[in-house]
């Protein structure tokens, strides 16, 4: 009779399993929610990477742009790279943050690979990148005309992502 009671934990243990499987497709790995939406670009001073001069949050253009945190460590910002060279030959503003990264480096890099960026932000301690949120490269921020942050999107940028955010980038013209 109480033979039966020997197999509760084991079928408390399956029913355990079985609901964390199903919960694992749950999730939208997509969607990280970004407090800075609707928030003006942060404040900021640092350095331009190519031509060393001071930047700060005045210098970014005003009009609607992308704004681009990169490494010359992450796989992935060079899988994305061929893309955001096309997306600045169609005329798209493209502002990049290079990220906890050595300058030196970043400048071979760019001059190896095309630089589809108005100019670059020099990051190398990840202090804007702590303001931004950040959580690693890449990531792209949708920024309007009055440096408001209107989109972020954690990953490459590719032709299936842009598809997706263009709708919203055109929306900010």
């Amino acid at each position: 009779m109480t033979r039966w009671l020997l197999f509760i934990p084991l079928a408390v243990t399956l029913a355990m399993g079985v609901l964390f499987w199903i919960g694992l497709g749950k999730e939208d790995k997509d969607a990280l929610p970004s407090p800075l939406v609707g928030q003006p670009f942060p404040s900021f001073e640092a350095k331009a990477l190519l031509s060393g001069e001071a930047i700060s949050a005045a210098s970014l253009p005003a009009k609607p742009m992308l704004v681009n945190v990169w490494a010359t460590w992450c796989p992935t910002c060079k899988a994305e790279h061929a893309f955001l060279n096309q997306l600045a030959k169609q005329g798209i503003t493209i502002v990049g943050i290079n990220y906890k990264d050595d300058d030196a480096k970043a400048r071979e890099w760019l001059k190896a690979y095309g630089d589809p960026y108005d100019f670059n932000i020099s990051d190398p301690d990840g202090k804007l990148g702590l303001e931004l949120g950040v959580y690693g490269a890449p990531e792209t921020f949708l920024v309007d005309s009055q440096g408001t942050i209107r989109g972020k999107h954690i990953g490459d940028l590719n032709t299936r992502v842009w598809q997706k955010l263009q709708p919203q980038f055109e929306a900010m013209k």
